[in-house]
Protein backbone atom coordinates (compact mmCIF):
# COMPACT_ATOMS: atom_id res chain seq x y z
CA UNK A 1 0.00 0.00 0.00
CA UNK A 2 2.85 2.51 1.07
CA UNK A 3 4.16 2.47 -2.74
CA UNK A 4 1.01 3.51 -3.67
CA UNK A 5 1.05 6.92 -1.66
CA UNK A 6 3.80 8.18 -4.21
CA UNK A 7 2.24 7.46 -7.58
CA UNK A 8 0.97 10.41 -9.52
CA UNK A 9 0.98 12.18 -6.56
CA UNK A 10 1.47 15.74 -5.47
CA UNK A 11 5.23 16.78 -5.39
CA UNK A 12 6.77 19.69 -3.29
CA UNK A 13 8.96 22.23 -4.75
CA UNK A 14 11.85 21.35 -2.23
CA UNK A 15 11.66 17.41 -3.23
CA UNK A 16 15.45 16.32 -4.01
CA UNK A 17 15.43 12.61 -5.34
CA UNK A 18 18.81 12.40 -4.69
CA UNK A 19 18.80 13.39 -1.00
CA UNK A 20 14.99 12.12 -0.47
CA UNK A 21 14.61 9.31 -2.44
CA UNK A 22 10.90 8.74 -2.52
CA UNK A 23 8.13 10.69 -1.05
CA UNK A 24 8.32 8.69 2.04
CA UNK A 25 11.64 9.71 2.45
CA UNK A 26 10.37 13.06 1.86
CA UNK A 27 7.86 12.73 4.53
CA UNK A 28 10.03 10.68 6.91
CA UNK A 29 7.32 8.22 6.73
CA UNK A 30 7.43 3.92 6.01
CA UNK A 31 6.27 2.53 3.35
CA UNK A 32 4.33 0.14 5.74
CA UNK A 33 2.40 3.51 7.69
CA UNK A 34 1.14 1.47 10.65
CA UNK A 35 2.46 -1.74 10.29
CA UNK A 36 5.91 -0.96 10.77
CA UNK A 37 5.47 1.23 14.07
CA UNK A 38 7.59 -1.33 15.85
CA UNK A 39 9.79 -2.26 12.96
CA UNK A 40 12.53 -1.09 15.39
CA UNK A 41 12.41 -3.97 17.87
CA UNK A 42 12.42 -6.08 14.64
CA UNK A 43 8.60 -6.40 15.07
CA UNK A 44 6.10 -6.29 12.17
CA UNK A 45 2.63 -6.40 12.43
CA UNK A 46 0.74 -8.92 9.62
CA UNK A 47 -2.47 -10.29 9.17
CA UNK A 48 -2.29 -13.87 10.77
CA UNK A 49 -4.93 -16.52 9.81
CA UNK A 50 -5.77 -19.46 12.31
CA UNK A 51 -3.77 -22.53 10.71
CA UNK A 52 -5.90 -25.40 12.23
CA UNK A 53 -8.67 -25.61 15.68
CA UNK A 54 -7.78 -24.44 18.74
CA UNK A 55 -9.02 -24.26 22.20
CA UNK A 56 -7.96 -20.56 24.29
CA UNK A 57 -6.49 -21.36 27.86
CA UNK A 58 -8.26 -17.48 28.62
CA UNK A 59 -11.72 -17.83 28.06
CA UNK A 60 -11.65 -21.97 27.21
CA UNK A 61 -13.64 -21.11 23.91
CA UNK A 62 -13.32 -22.58 20.65
CA UNK A 63 -11.10 -21.09 17.33
CA UNK A 64 -11.75 -22.28 14.46
CA UNK A 65 -9.41 -22.58 11.53
CA UNK A 66 -9.53 -19.72 9.46
CA UNK A 67 -9.93 -17.13 11.90
CA UNK A 68 -7.81 -14.06 11.37
CA UNK A 69 -6.04 -11.45 13.30
CA UNK A 70 -3.88 -9.02 13.23
CA UNK A 71 -0.27 -10.68 14.57
CA UNK A 72 3.13 -8.97 15.72
CA UNK A 73 5.65 -11.18 13.72
CA UNK A 74 9.44 -11.85 14.26
CA UNK A 75 12.29 -13.75 13.99
CA UNK A 76 13.40 -15.94 16.63
CA UNK A 77 16.20 -18.76 14.89
CA UNK A 78 16.86 -21.04 12.27
CA UNK A 79 16.16 -24.19 11.26
CA UNK A 80 19.68 -25.11 9.37
CA UNK A 81 18.81 -22.32 6.88
CA UNK A 82 15.46 -21.57 7.03
CA UNK A 83 14.46 -18.89 9.61
CA UNK A 84 11.31 -19.61 12.47
CA UNK A 85 9.48 -16.93 12.80
CA UNK A 86 7.05 -16.23 15.63
CA UNK A 87 3.85 -14.58 15.48
CA UNK A 88 2.09 -13.05 18.87
CA UNK A 89 -1.95 -12.16 19.10
CA UNK A 90 -4.52 -11.27 21.01
CA UNK A 91 -8.06 -13.24 21.61
CA UNK A 92 -11.07 -12.04 20.03
CA UNK A 93 -12.88 -13.41 23.11
CA UNK A 94 -10.71 -12.69 25.90
CA UNK A 95 -7.17 -10.71 26.88
CA UNK A 96 -5.90 -13.80 26.53
CA UNK A 97 -2.25 -13.73 24.02
CA UNK A 98 -1.59 -16.66 21.87
CA UNK A 99 1.60 -17.37 20.68
CA UNK A 100 2.54 -19.53 17.93
CA UNK A 101 5.52 -20.27 15.37
CA UNK A 102 6.66 -22.19 12.53
CA UNK A 103 8.24 -25.72 12.66
CA UNK A 104 10.20 -26.14 9.14
CA UNK A 105 11.15 -29.76 10.21
CA UNK A 106 7.33 -31.23 10.07
CA UNK A 107 6.04 -28.37 7.80
CA UNK A 108 3.49 -27.59 10.37
CA UNK A 109 3.00 -24.97 12.68
CA UNK A 110 3.37 -24.81 17.20
CA UNK A 111 1.84 -23.78 19.67
CA UNK A 112 4.19 -21.63 22.37
CA UNK A 113 1.71 -20.52 24.78
CA UNK A 114 -1.74 -19.24 25.66
CA UNK A 115 -3.80 -22.36 23.48
CA UNK A 116 -3.96 -25.78 23.21
CA UNK A 117 -4.51 -27.59 19.88
CA UNK A 118 -7.37 -29.65 18.87
CA UNK A 119 -6.22 -33.08 17.49
CA UNK A 120 -7.29 -34.05 14.43
CA UNK A 121 -4.52 -34.80 12.61
CA UNK A 122 -4.40 -37.37 9.88
CA UNK A 123 -2.28 -40.42 10.32
CA UNK A 124 -1.07 -42.01 6.75
CA UNK A 125 0.14 -45.73 8.59
CA UNK A 126 -3.17 -46.19 10.15
CA UNK A 127 -4.91 -45.18 6.94
CA UNK A 128 -2.48 -47.35 4.73
CA UNK A 129 -1.49 -44.90 2.66
CA UNK A 130 1.56 -44.65 0.61
CA UNK A 131 4.07 -42.45 3.31
CA UNK A 132 7.46 -40.83 1.48
CA UNK A 133 10.15 -42.93 1.92
CA UNK A 134 12.74 -41.34 4.59
CA UNK A 135 16.65 -40.95 4.50
CA UNK A 136 17.82 -43.39 6.72
CA UNK A 137 15.55 -46.13 5.27
CA UNK A 138 16.89 -44.83 2.08
CA UNK A 139 20.43 -45.65 2.83
CA UNK A 140 19.37 -49.05 4.09
CA UNK A 141 17.85 -50.07 1.01
CA UNK A 142 20.98 -49.13 -0.86
CA UNK A 143 23.12 -51.38 1.56
CA UNK A 144 21.50 -54.27 2.82
CA UNK A 145 20.03 -56.64 -0.01
CA UNK A 146 17.85 -59.03 2.32
CA UNK A 147 16.29 -55.92 3.79
CA UNK A 148 15.16 -54.58 -0.09
CA UNK A 149 14.04 -57.84 -0.62
CA UNK A 150 11.68 -58.20 2.07
CA UNK A 151 10.56 -54.06 1.88
CA UNK A 152 10.06 -55.34 -1.78
CA UNK A 153 7.89 -58.39 -0.96
CA UNK A 154 5.27 -55.91 1.51
CA UNK A 155 5.31 -53.63 -1.61
CA UNK A 156 3.86 -56.64 -3.90
CA UNK A 157 1.56 -57.79 -1.09
CA UNK A 158 -0.04 -53.98 -0.91
CA UNK A 159 -0.25 -54.09 -5.11
CA UNK A 160 -1.90 -56.88 -4.76
CA UNK A 161 -4.79 -55.53 -2.37
CA UNK A 162 -4.64 -52.09 -4.27
CA UNK A 163 -5.10 -53.67 -7.78
CA UNK A 164 -9.24 -53.67 -8.05
CA UNK A 165 -9.62 -50.34 -6.57
CA UNK A 166 -6.66 -49.10 -8.97
CA UNK A 167 -8.29 -51.19 -11.95
CA UNK A 168 -12.25 -49.52 -11.02
CA UNK A 169 -10.18 -45.91 -10.82
CA UNK A 170 -8.68 -46.48 -14.28
CA UNK A 171 -12.09 -47.40 -15.79
CA UNK A 172 -13.73 -44.54 -14.08
CA UNK A 173 -11.19 -42.10 -16.01
CA UNK A 174 -11.14 -43.90 -19.32
CA UNK A 175 -14.98 -42.74 -19.64
CA UNK A 176 -13.65 -39.26 -18.88
CA UNK A 177 -10.59 -39.59 -21.63
CA UNK A 178 -12.44 -38.15 -24.82
CA UNK A 179 -13.37 -34.64 -23.97
CA UNK A 180 -14.58 -33.39 -27.04
CA UNK A 181 -17.23 -36.19 -27.15
CA UNK A 182 -18.38 -35.28 -23.79
CA UNK A 183 -18.30 -31.87 -24.04
CA UNK A 184 -20.88 -32.47 -27.30
CA UNK A 185 -23.34 -34.67 -25.23
CA UNK A 186 -23.25 -32.29 -22.99
CA UNK A 187 -23.72 -29.59 -25.26
CA UNK A 188 -26.49 -31.55 -27.07
CA UNK A 189 -28.47 -32.64 -23.80
CA UNK A 190 -28.41 -28.74 -22.21
CA UNK A 191 -29.69 -27.42 -25.77
CA UNK A 192 -32.94 -29.99 -25.90
CA UNK A 193 -33.57 -29.42 -22.02
CA UNK A 194 -33.10 -25.15 -22.75
CA UNK A 195 -35.84 -25.51 -25.36
CA UNK A 196 -38.32 -27.59 -23.11
CA UNK A 197 -37.81 -25.11 -20.42
CA UNK A 198 -38.38 -21.68 -22.85
CA UNK A 199 -41.28 -23.70 -23.63
CA UNK A 200 -42.83 -23.67 -20.23
CA UNK A 201 -41.49 -20.61 -19.19
CA UNK A 202 -43.70 -18.91 -22.49
CA UNK A 203 -46.98 -21.13 -21.13
CA UNK A 204 -46.90 -19.89 -17.56
CA UNK A 205 -45.96 -16.35 -18.69
CA UNK A 206 -49.03 -17.02 -20.94
CA UNK A 207 -51.19 -18.35 -17.98
CA UNK A 208 -50.00 -15.37 -15.35
CA UNK A 209 -50.86 -12.62 -17.83
CA UNK A 210 -54.38 -14.39 -18.96
CA UNK A 211 -54.88 -15.12 -14.57
CA UNK A 212 -53.41 -11.69 -13.65
CA UNK A 213 -51.33 -13.68 -11.15
CA UNK A 214 -47.76 -12.26 -10.31
CA UNK A 215 -46.53 -16.01 -8.19
CA UNK A 216 -44.17 -18.26 -9.69
CA UNK A 217 -45.81 -21.26 -10.81
CA UNK A 218 -44.96 -25.05 -10.35
CA UNK A 219 -44.75 -28.03 -12.40
CA UNK A 220 -47.73 -30.37 -12.49
CA UNK A 221 -47.84 -33.25 -10.80
CA UNK A 222 -50.26 -36.34 -11.46
CA UNK A 223 -51.72 -35.99 -7.98
CA UNK A 224 -52.73 -32.25 -8.84
CA UNK A 225 -54.27 -33.24 -12.22
CA UNK A 226 -56.42 -35.95 -10.43
CA UNK A 227 -57.38 -32.93 -7.78
CA UNK A 228 -58.76 -31.13 -10.39
CA UNK A 229 -60.46 -33.25 -11.99
CA UNK A 230 -62.53 -34.06 -9.24
CA UNK A 231 -63.13 -30.60 -8.32
CA UNK A 232 -66.53 -28.14 -9.93
CA UNK A 233 -65.97 -24.60 -10.19
CA UNK A 234 -69.34 -22.36 -10.78
CA UNK A 235 -68.62 -18.42 -12.68
CA UNK A 236 -70.08 -16.28 -10.14
CA UNK A 237 -73.41 -14.72 -12.41
CA UNK A 238 -72.13 -11.80 -13.80
CA UNK A 239 -73.97 -7.79 -13.32
CA UNK A 240 -75.99 -8.16 -16.43
CA UNK A 241 -77.39 -11.98 -15.42
CA UNK A 242 -78.42 -10.66 -11.94
CA UNK A 243 -80.61 -7.63 -13.37
CA UNK A 244 -82.08 -9.89 -16.12
CA UNK A 245 -83.02 -12.32 -13.04
CA UNK A 246 -84.07 -9.56 -11.10
CA UNK A 247 -86.31 -8.54 -13.57
CA UNK A 248 -87.95 -11.67 -14.39
CA UNK A 249 -88.93 -12.21 -11.08
CA UNK A 250 -90.27 -8.52 -10.63
CA UNK A 251 -92.69 -9.41 -13.88
CA UNK A 252 -93.70 -13.10 -12.16
CA UNK A 253 -94.72 -11.23 -8.86
CA UNK A 254 -98.36 -10.36 -8.10
CA UNK A 255 -99.58 -6.66 -8.22
CA UNK A 256 -101.34 -6.86 -5.17
CA UNK A 257 -100.46 -7.77 -0.95
CA UNK A 258 -100.31 -11.34 -1.02
CA UNK A 259 -101.53 -11.72 3.07
CA UNK A 260 -101.38 -14.89 4.85
CA UNK A 261 -104.79 -17.80 3.47
CA UNK A 262 -106.58 -19.04 6.85
CA UNK A 263 -107.08 -22.50 6.62
CA UNK A 264 -110.39 -23.38 4.35
CA UNK A 265 -109.24 -22.55 1.03
CA UNK A 266 -111.36 -19.83 -0.79
CA UNK A 267 -114.02 -20.43 1.81
CA UNK A 268 -111.82 -19.61 4.33
CA UNK A 269 -110.47 -16.72 2.21
CA UNK A 270 -113.97 -15.16 1.83
CA UNK A 271 -114.51 -15.25 5.55
CA UNK A 272 -111.81 -13.74 6.59
CA UNK A 273 -112.41 -10.71 4.24
CA UNK A 274 -115.75 -10.50 5.81
CA UNK A 275 -114.32 -10.47 9.25
CA UNK A 276 -112.41 -7.58 8.14
CA UNK A 277 -115.19 -5.86 6.62
CA UNK A 278 -117.24 -6.35 9.89
CA UNK A 279 -115.10 -4.87 12.06
CA UNK A 280 -114.51 -1.70 9.45
CA UNK A 281 -118.84 -1.81 10.05
CA UNK A 282 -118.25 -2.18 13.67
CA UNK A 283 -116.25 1.20 13.83
CA UNK A 284 -118.57 3.22 11.45
CA UNK A 285 -121.23 2.16 14.16
CA UNK A 286 -119.32 3.52 16.96
CA UNK A 287 -118.96 6.87 14.96
CA UNK A 288 -122.56 6.54 14.43
CA UNK A 289 -123.54 6.20 17.66
CA UNK A 290 -121.34 8.66 19.61
CA UNK A 291 -123.62 11.67 19.72
CA UNK A 292 -125.33 12.11 22.95
CA UNK A 293 -129.20 11.29 23.21
CA UNK A 294 -129.65 14.55 24.72
CA UNK A 295 -129.09 16.58 21.91
CA UNK A 296 -131.50 16.33 19.12
CA UNK A 297 -131.72 17.90 15.41
CA UNK A 298 -134.55 20.23 14.32
CA UNK A 299 -133.72 19.32 10.34
CA UNK A 300 -136.51 16.66 9.27
CA UNK A 301 -134.26 15.42 6.42
CA UNK A 302 -131.05 15.03 8.60
CA UNK A 303 -133.00 12.79 10.46
CA UNK A 304 -134.02 10.21 7.83
CA UNK A 305 -130.83 9.79 6.73
CA UNK A 306 -128.97 9.57 10.12
CA UNK A 307 -132.27 6.60 10.88
CA UNK A 308 -131.10 4.87 7.64
CA UNK A 309 -127.44 5.17 8.29
CA UNK A 310 -128.86 3.61 11.93
CA UNK A 311 -130.43 0.96 9.99
CA UNK A 312 -127.74 -0.06 7.94
CA UNK A 313 -125.14 -0.40 10.88
CA UNK A 314 -127.45 -2.54 12.29
CA UNK A 315 -127.67 -4.68 9.47
CA UNK A 316 -123.99 -5.02 9.38
CA UNK A 317 -124.53 -6.46 13.07
CA UNK A 318 -126.80 -8.92 12.07
CA UNK A 319 -124.25 -10.05 9.71
CA UNK A 320 -121.05 -10.52 12.05
CA UNK A 321 -123.66 -12.39 14.26
CA UNK A 322 -124.69 -14.40 11.16
CA UNK A 323 -121.89 -15.65 10.21
CA UNK A 324 -120.56 -16.05 13.78
CA UNK A 325 -122.94 -18.63 13.98
CA UNK A 326 -121.92 -20.48 10.55
CA UNK A 327 -118.66 -20.62 11.60
CA UNK A 328 -119.66 -22.55 14.51
CA UNK A 329 -121.71 -24.68 12.94
CA UNK A 330 -118.73 -25.87 10.53
CA UNK A 331 -116.85 -26.39 13.51
CA UNK A 332 -119.18 -28.63 15.33
CA UNK A 333 -120.21 -29.96 12.16
CA UNK A 334 -119.91 -34.47 11.92
CA UNK A 335 -117.59 -35.66 9.66
CA UNK A 336 -120.42 -37.50 7.36
CA UNK A 337 -122.18 -33.75 6.53
CA UNK A 338 -119.28 -31.95 5.88
CA UNK A 339 -119.49 -31.58 2.36
CA UNK A 340 -123.55 -30.85 2.77
CA UNK A 341 -122.34 -27.82 4.99
CA UNK A 342 -120.00 -26.43 3.03
CA UNK A 343 -122.13 -26.09 -0.03
CA UNK A 344 -124.31 -24.37 2.14
CA UNK A 345 -122.31 -22.31 3.90
CA UNK A 346 -120.43 -21.46 0.27
CA UNK A 347 -123.89 -20.29 -0.84
CA UNK A 348 -124.26 -18.16 2.75
CA UNK A 349 -121.23 -16.53 2.58
CA UNK A 350 -121.80 -15.37 -1.06
CA UNK A 351 -125.42 -13.93 0.06
CA UNK A 352 -123.74 -12.31 3.12
CA UNK A 353 -120.72 -11.12 1.04
CA UNK A 354 -123.46 -9.62 -1.83
CA UNK A 355 -125.46 -7.65 1.35
CA UNK A 356 -122.16 -6.78 3.25
CA UNK A 357 -120.75 -4.88 0.04
CA UNK A 358 -124.41 -3.10 -0.62
CA UNK A 359 -124.28 -1.90 2.74
CA UNK A 360 -120.79 -0.64 2.76
CA UNK A 361 -121.52 0.96 -0.33
CA UNK A 362 -124.42 3.08 1.72
CA UNK A 363 -122.63 3.35 4.10
CA UNK A 364 -120.18 5.26 2.81
CA UNK A 365 -122.60 7.48 0.98
CA UNK A 366 -124.43 8.29 3.92
CA UNK A 367 -120.60 9.87 5.08
CA UNK A 368 -120.73 11.67 2.26
CA UNK A 369 -123.87 13.06 2.64
CA UNK A 370 -123.07 13.91 6.25
CA UNK A 371 -119.90 16.11 5.03
CA UNK A 372 -122.10 17.90 2.69
CA UNK A 373 -124.45 18.72 4.87
CA UNK A 374 -121.50 20.28 6.93
CA UNK A 375 -120.29 22.12 4.43
CA UNK A 376 -123.70 23.76 3.17
CA UNK A 377 -124.24 27.29 4.10
CA UNK A 378 -127.65 26.87 6.04
CA UNK A 379 -126.49 25.95 10.23
CA UNK A 380 -128.85 23.65 11.59
CA UNK A 381 -129.44 24.63 15.33
CA UNK A 382 -129.45 21.95 18.19
CA UNK A 383 -131.61 22.16 20.81
CA UNK A 384 -131.03 20.48 24.22
CA UNK A 385 -134.14 18.69 25.69
CA UNK A 386 -134.26 19.06 28.88
CA UNK A 387 -137.30 17.96 29.72
CA UNK A 388 -137.46 14.44 31.89
CA UNK A 389 -138.13 11.06 30.11
CA UNK A 390 -142.10 10.25 31.64
CA UNK A 391 -142.98 13.77 29.73
CA UNK A 392 -141.43 12.85 26.57
CA UNK A 393 -143.59 9.03 26.85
Amino acid sequence: MGERKGTNKYYPPDFDPAKHGSLNGYHKTHALRERARKLSQGILIIRFEMPYNIWCDGCKNHIGMGVRYNAEKKKVGNYYTTPIYRFRMKCHLCVNYIEMQTDPATCDYVIVSGARRKEERWDMAENEQILTTEREEKEKLETDAMYKLDHGGKDKEKLTKALPSLSEIQDYQAGWKDDFQLNSSLRRKFRVEKKVLAEQEEKDNALKIRANLSIPLLPEKEEDKKLAGLLTYQTPDSYEDKRHSKRKEIASRSWFNTSSTPAGGAAGSLLHKLSLQGKEAAVAKALGSSQSPLIRRRSSGSGAKAEQCATRTQGTSQQEELLTQTEKSQSIGSPLGLEKNHTNSNELVAKIAKETDQRLIDTVDCGKEKEESKSSGGITSLVADYSDSDSDS
